[in-house]
């Protein structure tokens, strides 16, 4: 059984075209309560270090309120799979839908081939919001670049993806599209042996869409300021099966660098990412971290006059661990 945490994605597809699915499926999202709390109480308010102060809960099948296990190091706590509602003590309540996995998201998405030394680009029309885009391999390394162009010789955003197995580890990330006369563009600067399977899906916002996945983030998590030229870091248990990060600023160019690593700097996952505009265009994406020894690592690459905030939070939780009394654990 897992236990999948907050966020993403709201929505209906939209064609394209290039490349893009037909048929609608729709991004899985999360609806915030808009009421706000009329307590009085000063709780400690959500943050990436405040798990062991806080006091969460759920409704159980007998209806009762139960405790959510708190196995999780640095992070707030995950919504159990089977429940729909997930409260904090003196705090609104909050919906949520189950989040997609990636791995499901490939079964039924519309993929284009993106062969070494290519580039592919999918326009769209201006009432989209906001694009999903997915990469992968069949197990062997990816180097490409990602680009949101508007206009003519305009990319306000842009990136530069690295992962070592892209079968293992797929690239998912959504990205803003205020304005008009967008296209995603993906290049594959790898060689002719290894080849990129991309997808992509539109969301029109409107009623459907409760709001950007990377606001939402924000909302439920106490962002943490990275100065230029600064590093940090927060490592996470094996039970974090997939793991969501945003950057944003407040309106000044952002240059910085996401990785993902497994082991002392054993990079698994890198992005290198550049943004006109770190308020409208915030960075947000979902890595999926197998294994054990995992840690996120944000390096703003840029000086000290553009700092960055970063929000991380667990995407998809795994059953926590029991460990018994004679030292042996099981998962």
């Amino acid at each position: 059984m897992k236990f999948f945490a907050s966020t993403v994605l709201a929505a209906v597809i939209a064609s394209s075209s290039a490349f893009v699915a037909n048929q609608p499926r729709g991004f899985a999202h999360r609806s915030i309560a808009a009421s706000a709390s009329s307590s009085t109480s000063s709780s400690t308010p959500t943050s990436l270090k405040s798990s062991s102060n806080s006091s969460y809960s759920y409704l159980g099948d007998d209806g009762t309120s139960q405790p959510v296990p708190s196995s999780l190091s640095g992070f707030t706590q995950p919504v159990p799979a089977n429940q729909a509602k997930m409260t904090r003590t003196s705090e609104p309540l909050a919906e949520f839908e189950r989040p997609v996995a990636s791995e499901d998201i490939w079964k039924t998405l519309d993929t284009i081939r993106v062969e070494g030394g290519t580039l592919r680009t999918c326009s769209f029309e201006e009432g989209v919001e906001r694009v999903e885009v997915f990469l992968k391999s069949n197990g062997r390394p990816i180097n490409g670049e990602v680009e949101l162009w508007q206009g003519h010789h305009n990319d306000p955003q842009r990136m530069k993806v690295y992962m070592e197995d892209a079968g293992e580890r797929s690239f998912r990330c959504i990205m803003e599209c205020p304005g008009s006369s967008n296209s995603i563009s993906i290049r594959n600067v790898a060689g002719e042996e290894q080849p990129i399977t991309a997808g992509l899906e539109a969301d029109w916002g409107g009623a459907g869409s409760s709001a950007s996945p990377a606001d939402i983030l924000k909302s439920i998590s106490k962002p943490r300021t990275v100065q230029g030229g600064a590093v940090y870091a927060l490592p996470f248990g094996p039970e974090v099966q997939a793991i969501q990060v945003m950057l944003c600023s407040d309106g000044r160019p952002m240059n910085a660098r996401v990785e993902l690593l497994q082991g002392p700097n054993n990079v698994k996952q890198s992005m290198e990412i550049y943004c006109e505009n770190g308020s409208i265009r915030p960075m947000y994406v979902i890595m999926d971290s197998p294994g054990t020894g995992n840690q996120i690592r944000i390096v703003n690459t840029a000086t000290m006059e553009y700092p960055v905030s970063a929000c991380i939070e667990p995407y998809i939780v795994d059953e926590p661990r029991a460990e018994g009394t004679t030292g042996i654990t099981w998962a």
